[in-house]
């Protein structure tokens, strides 16, 4: 609920600067409205780099409890070693495939990550769940809770990071001729997001 509200505040600080940015020159001075926009530009940038952190964290949460499942199934005895050291290749990997807020704009790039991951999530899960001892082996099972909480979280993340993106990118359309007075070296692009919206 805290999420949903969180992300309609975003949302209506968007329309809340796009009314704003309408407003005459004669409202305020040159400077103070460059200024303001300033402002409000590296908030929604902050914005963005806070709930993608939160994701990551999230995300390498997720990573790290795998690995934590599969150092319990090692010590169980119970789990055959060529499927083990599969899997624990298959979780090294997931960093170097993982997508960064410049390659997802290639929805590929999400896809196969996606793909590796909640696989992963599936398969250990469910082994770890097979074994004769997982009924009472208590550590195992907090693990195996705590990776499935992590990976649920990640979608929660999602929508976060795609209301700040979908907030800053009406920014930017609406104040990009002003926005080049503030860096002209910018380019001011929209930021790619996980669930597009149609236009």
């Amino acid at each position: 609920m805290k999420t949903i509200l969180w992300g309609l505040s975003v949302f209506a600080l968007a329309i809340l600067l796009g009314a704003c940015s309408g407003k005459s020159h004669d409202d305020h001075t040159s400077y103070t409205k460059i200024d303001s926009l300033t402002d409000t530009y590296l908030l929604l940038k902050d914005s963005m780099l806070n709930t993608w952190n939160r994701m990551m964290y999230d995300d390498n949460k997720r990573i790290k409890t795998m690995k934590a499942i599969l150092h319990e199934l090692k010590v169980t005895r119970e789990t055959d070693d060529e499927l083990w050291q599969s899997l624990d290749y298959r979780i090294d990997q997931l960093h170097r495939i993982r997508f960064t807020q410049k390659t997802m704009t290639n929805t590929d790039v999400v896809e196969e990550y996606d793909f590796a991951s909640n696989s992963l999530v599936t398969e250990i899960s469910a082994l770890a769940e097979s074994i004769p001892s997982y009924a009472y082996n208590s550590t195992l099972q907090q693990l195996v809770e705590r990776l499935r909480l992590a990976d649920q979280r990640i979608e929660v993340h999602r929508a976060d990071y795609d209301a700040a993106a979908q907030a800053y990118n009406q920014f930017i359309e609406a104040n990009k001729p002003i926005l080049k007075e503030i860096d002209q070296s910018a380019t001011f692009d929209k930021k790619p997001l996980f669930y597009p919206v149609s236009e």
